[in-house]
């Protein structure tokens, strides 16, 4: 019995961080590339090899140990770098000063598109005060199934000066997105802070194909969302002089945002519709964050912003006009009760 019991848990230690070390040494940066794919199966056939009996079993197990100890180093050895070739898009990171009620955020993005791909990289510094804010909105965009989509939050002051908050993976020159790689520290994690007209603007009138954008204009109570901008600026200054890494599952652009929302006592649940990042909005519609009195559908169908933002791409009131029929409902007088 008691071997039973110690070859069972062999097997699971083996087959949980056996697996992770493996996939870690294939997929992260902790080997040279040239290096990864045989280290990853070199690893993957001594682990097998452990579980048989052979005379050499104990010897196998004790390379375990030492591949599971190495395997440990490696990964606690990639650190994070704002040092890097990174893509223009991303290239400048936003920093803010704070005094009193007045944001001023510098390296606000404002590229002027001539395709996706083709920019006149403008950065701007804009003031903002925190007591002028009125709205909250969520920007959704779709550009495959109904699973995932990107999730942006944008503050409205005065209802006329908008400002999105994208949270995205800071990708360096030539380097392309995959969410497997994700998982294994191969991104740093980036906060875009941007002009309207530059976020939903290039997915409107410049992506192949043409991504879906909704804006969702939220009941959030004001005095939250005073605080999830200010937590907003917290994390971009942390993130000049601090960086982190990004997360394909814990820390991307939806968890990032709940986690905002719960750092100062904001009423949010994780849920699997946090997790499969296009059930944001009906997240958002079953907890009365959306219009009240509408149907989840016509919710959906008047945020649609498409047509608007190709029409009035290089209006000057740009956020306004994009926001004419898109449900507005008034913002909560209190904060909502944990539940």
């Amino acid at each position: 019995m008691k071997k039973l019991i110690a070859s069972t848990f062999w097997l699971i230690l083996v087959v949980v961080i056996g697996t992770w070390i493996t996939l870690t040494l294939y997929f992260s940066p902790a080997l040279p590339i040239a290096l990864r794919g045989p280290a990853a199966a070199i690893t993957g056939v001594i682990l097998i090899l452990s579980f048989f009996r052979w005379k050499q079993r104990m010897f196998l197990r004790i390379l375990t140990i030492a591949i599971f100890c190495v395997g440990g180093i490696l990964w606690a050895g990639i650190r994070p770098s704002n040092d890097r070739d990174w893509a223009p898009e991303v290239k400048n990171t936003p920093w803010a000063n704070v005094n009193g009620d007045l944001v001023t955020i510098h390296n606000v993005r404002n590229f002027k598109y001539r395709t996706e791909n083709d920019f006149e990289a403008v950065y701007d510094t804009r003031t903002f005060n925190v007591q002028e804010l009125t709205e909250v909105d969520m920007i959704v965009t779709y550009w495959a199934g109904k699973a995932i989509a990107h999730i942006m939050v944008s503050f409205g002051f005065n209802n006329r000066d908008f400002i999105a908050f994208s949270i995205e993976t800071r990708k360096e020159v030539g380097e392309t997105y995959s969410a497997v790689n994700g998982f294994f520290r191969n991104y740093e994690l980036t906060y875009v802070v941007a002009d309207e007209r530059d976020v939903i603007g290039v997915r409107t009138n410049h992506r192949v194909p043409e991504e879906r954008v909704y804006v969702l204009r939220t009941r959030m109570a004001l005095q939250n969302g005073r605080k999830l901008f200010l937590e907003y600026i917290r994390r971009i200054n942390k993130l000049n002089t601090q960086p982190a890494f990004y997360n394909t599952l814990t820390t991307n652009c939806t968890t990032q945002v709940l986690d905002q929302v719960k750092s100062f006592g904001g009423v949010a649940n994780y849920t699997w519709k946090i997790l499969l990042s296009g059930y944001v909005p009906d997240y958002l519609y079953e907890t009365d964050t959306l219009m009240p009195g509408m149907s989840f559908d016509d919710v959906m169908s008047q945020s649609l912003v498409n047509e608007r933002a190709k029409k009035f791409i290089n209006e000057p009131n740009f956020s306004e006009l994009i926001r004419e029929g898109v449900p507005h409902p008034e913002p909560r007088a209190t904060p909502l009760a944990a539940r």
